[in-house]
């Protein structure tokens, strides 16, 4: 009896697991007056209401670090100054993480959850929200002096490049919703099974524990109309070299698809190392979650590929790209390749089956793939433009 009673208590412990903002704090309806839980739109709108209200004041935040940047060139003495904005097209964030954290700060004031508070809790930190890093050059620009119009004069001027920091929301736990080590370790949970409900692939790890695989050597795929160059995030090269503060076994399938993309596609052969590094750099690690899906037209973009988002229900471009020799990166879902969120890449098409580099699994990128398999189990609601990347 027990057992029976564990066992029917699971959903509602599933339920109890998942942070009650999207679902009208569990006890609104949806359309027609049916239970929220049942009305997938509803929960679909929802989660639409609070991405917005995040970039809303994620948007803020940028704003108050180009003030603050503003003023940092005021005392510099420099002659002028630009602000490089990686987050221009696409505001990186993690919206399960900000939802999990803030119903995790609320412990048990369950019934004071509400969108219009977490913005207030967010707006209330936005000038934690952003940071920047400061260079400078010396850049040589025209003078020319009206009296000479058949001369070109120049002069030197002193240029600060300021480049904004997306902080991250691992940050946010600490400075904007001060959780307890008890409610971090809560909020990742919550934020995990978010994921997993809602299908979006923002969390991606790979089963790994610190096992490596031996180094794989030099390897290339040629059955598909490009050759490509294979990495695997678990090579003991670099399995255990860091994604930010994280590791590249457990976390590092972004960095590696595009180091599989960058290198196959381009005359430089970047390995998962180096990439991991420049998503760093530039914003795309995400902490304890893999990558924001920025990552990938960002980083096609930096190495001069071009790269268009193309949905699940667009099969005929997926193929019509891949036989023309351009390679397409995915967000997967659970079930064939990961039990969360996993980035692989498409390499070709072989008697009407999809060719995969899987970067977890070389086993898995040695078969073939029904498409079907792949669009079904591809993320339901990526960002940046997926859940697929047409490169090339």
């Amino acid at each position: 009896m027990a057992a029976v009673a564990a066992l029917l208590l699971l959903p509602v412990l599933f339920i109890l697991m998942l942070p009650s903002l999207i679902f009208g704090g569990l006890t609104s309806s949806g359309s027609s007056n049916q239970p929220i839980l049942n009305d997938n739109a509803a929960i679909v709108q929802n989660v639409s209401d609070v991405a917005f209200a995040v970039n809303q004041v994620l948007g803020e935040g940028i704003s108050d670090a180009e003030a603050r940047i503003a003023q940092d060139f005021a005392a510099s003495g420099g002659d002028n100054y630009e602000v490089i904005n990686p987050y221009a097209a696409d505001m990186a964030s993690n919206t399960n993480s900000f939802i999990a954290q803030y119903c995790a700060a609320k412990g048990e004031d369950w019934d004071t959850i509400s969108l219009a508070d977490l913005q207030d809790v967010l707006r209330q930190g936005k000038s934690s929200l952003f940071s920047y890093t400061r260079t400078s050059e010396t850049r040589t620009v025209e003078d020319d002096d009206p009296d000479t119009p058949d001369v070109v004069e120049t002069r030197e001027e002193t240029w600060y490049i300021y480049t904004l920091v997306y902080n991250g929301e691992g940050y946010f736990a600490d400075t904007v919703f001060h959780l307890t080590e008890e409610q971090k370790s809560l909020a990742g949970d919550y934020a995990q099974n978010l994921s997993l409900f809602l299908g979006d692939g923002m969390f991606q790890y790979t089963e790994y524990g610190g096992a490596t695989i031996g180094s794989l050597g030099n390897v290339c795929f040629t059955d598909g109309a490009t050759e490509v160059v294979y990495f695997n995030q678990l090579d003991e090269r670099w399995a255990n070299e860091p994604y930010g503060t994280d590791n590249i076994g457990g976390y590092g399938c972004g960095p590696t698809s595009m180091s599989i993309v960058v290198s196959s596609l381009t005359n430089d052969v970047v390995d998962p190392i180096e990439m991991s590094e420049w998503a760093y750099q530039n914003g795309g690690w995400c902490s304890k979650s893999g990558s924001y899906h920025s990552l990938i037209p960002n980083a096609a973009k930096a190495w001069g590929l071009p790269v268009e988002g193309c949905t699940a229900s667009e099969p005929q471009r997926i193929l019509d790209a891949l036989g023309s020799g351009k390679l397409v990166v995915a967000i997967m879902t659970k079930g064939h390749f990961t039990s969360g969120g996993h980035f692989i890449v498409l390499r070709g098409v072989q008697d009407g089956n999809i060719l995969v580099a899987d970067p977890a699994s070389y086993t898995r990128s040695q078969q073939t793939w029904d498409l079907s398999i792949i669009l079904n189990e591809a993320s339901k609601s990526a960002g940046a433009g997926g859940p697929f990347w047409i490169i090339g």
